[in-house]
């Protein structure tokens, strides 16, 4: 019947993981069924805390920091409108700090200008700066004259 107290440990443990995300709680809940299984194949308390003791000094020391490093890293590759911050696009029709069309990724964009005191001409080129909506903030690649 131990092996029956550990699975309600992990559970426990488990939850407490859920809510908590800090992978610690997770970690013990294995190694909480490590405990689990050798107490079903018939060991004693002690080897039952050695194998807890054992599985968890592995999670925690070796399994945690490559988990918490893996999780810290970026995405390598952006998507949605993100995926169009810092591309080129063409003016299409003027661009001023309310109004524009833009050719982006072969797409028409309504745009507005990144600086409220510019007025970029048809056929410019321009980066976008961030994505409003369904409006690319734009500004030129060279500065006007």
């Amino acid at each position: 019947m131990a092996w029956f107290a550990w699975l309600l440990a992990a559970a426990a443990l488990g939850v407490a993981e859920f809510f908590t995300l800090t992978l610690v709680f997770g970690l013990l809940a294995g190694a909480a069924l490590v405990a689990a299984v050798v107490a079903g194949v018939g060991i004693g308390v002690l080897g039952q805390v050695v194998a807890l003791a054992v599985a968890s000094a592995a999670g925690l020391l070796l399994v945690r920091p490559v988990a918490l490093r893996s999780m810290a890293q970026q995405p390598l590759t952006r998507d949605g409108t993100d995926a169009l911050i810092g591309k080129r696009a063409e003016v299409m029709q003027e661009v001023t700090a309310t109004r524009g069309l833009i050719k982006l990724s072969g797409e028409e964009w309504s745009a507005r200008a990144l600086d409220e005191t510019l007025v970029i001409p048809v056929g410019a080129l321009v980066d976008v700066m961030e994505i409003e909506g369904a409006t690319a903030i734009v500004y030129p690649r060279e500065l006007l004259p």
